[in-house]
């Protein structure tokens, strides 16, 4: 890791749980890599999720059948993860979205 990237705060999961295959799993830290090293990423990888907070977003990836979600913040000194899980539905888990809400004010108050 480079003196300026921002470093990942798990507050929750991590990429090898849920079980997702070897290649989602280099996807997945390949996108995170970027977003450490400040790259802004778009559709269809990342999309917004302004329910959860502002500069939250939720990363794509697809493996076999299944497409994963890593929800994240973008902080000034941190990309901050909130939680990891698999997305069945075109709508986001409203227990992920209260979930997620829940970490971030922990995380923000302590």
């Amino acid at each position: 890791m480079n003196a300026k990237d921002k470093p990942l705060v798990w507050l929750h999961g991590e990429v090898k749980s849920p079980p997702s295959s070897k290649e989602a799993r280099l996807e997945a830290g390949y996108l995170l890599r970027r977003l450490q090293q400040g790259n802004v990423l778009r559709l269809p990888h990342v999309r917004p999720m302004p329910q959860i907070g502002p500069s939250c977003y939720e990363l794509r990836i697809n493996d076999a059948g299944i497409t994963w979600r890593i929800v994240y913040r973008i902080d000034p000194d941190a990309i901050v993860i909130m939680e990891v899980f698999s997305k069945k539905t075109s709508r986001t888990p409203p227990e992920v979205v209260k979930t997620c809400r829940c970490r971030l004010r922990s995380y923000d108050n302590a």
